[in-house]
């Protein structure tokens, strides 16, 4: 299997040789719907939250005397019965977040970018770098690499002139090779690396 490394115009300038064993074969979609909803439920804040009685402030006095009213037995304002009562059964803030071992996880980046190459929304770039912020060199990216709707840049490391170049970008998003998931990955139109960072990406599958 070869890959072609394009700049930054779309004109493939070398070819990258890719282990057939490693990148080639059937996309594991079990795989995948196991890890992504674990990503997912990680990002939750978990942070609802609401009062039962107990929290509610105030609601120590009984309303009325337990007999002789007419009226049916009440003990606090508070009770969930009432208006500005207590919550039966809402959220409270609770952790989300699912383990998924690290075997598992590089497994499902490996075949997550398995998916982009069999669809041709993988591009290997020669190298994206600026000694100084400015955008406008790489403002024709989107529209040389037909890219619509939320896409992902990956690079090998974070320098500063890069990142403040490529950050207004309009549907990109930065992560590092070391960074990327499969929730990433999977949730990109494209995926766009330099070829150092594709490197560093198939070091972590391989």
């Amino acid at each position: 299997m070869e890959l072609a490394v394009v700049d930054l115009t779309g004109k493939a300038v070398e070819r990258l040789s890719l282990d057939e064993k490693l990148w080639g074969g059937r996309v594991n979609l079990r795989l995948l719907a196991q890890a992504i909803p674990a990503y997912r439920a990680s990002q939750r804040a978990g942070t609802a939250s609401t009062k039962t009685r107990g929290d509610v402030s105030g609601g120590g006095k009984k309303p009325w005397k337990q007999k002789h009213t007419g009226r049916a037995r009440a003990g606090s304002t508070r009770s969930p019965l009432w208006r500005h009562g207590g919550v039966v059964f809402g959220p409270h803030p609770r952790d989300f977040s699912q383990h998924l071992p690290k075997a598992i996880r590089r497994r499902a980046l490996l075949e997550s970018l398995k998916g982009k190459l069999r669809d041709e929304e993988l591009v290997v770039l020669t190298e994206l770098a600026a000694k100084e912020p400015k955008t406008k060199p790489f403002a024709g990216l989107a529209k040389t690499f037909a890219v619509s709707r939320r896409s992902v840049i990956v690079l090998p490391a974070f320098d500063g002139p890069t990142v403040k170049s490529l950050r207004n970008l309009a549907h990109f998003a930065l992560r590092r090779a070391g960074d990327l998931n499969a929730l990433d990955v999977v949730n990109a139109q494209k995926v766009l690396l330099t070829k150092d960072a594709f490197q560093k990406v198939a070091e972590r599958v391989g």
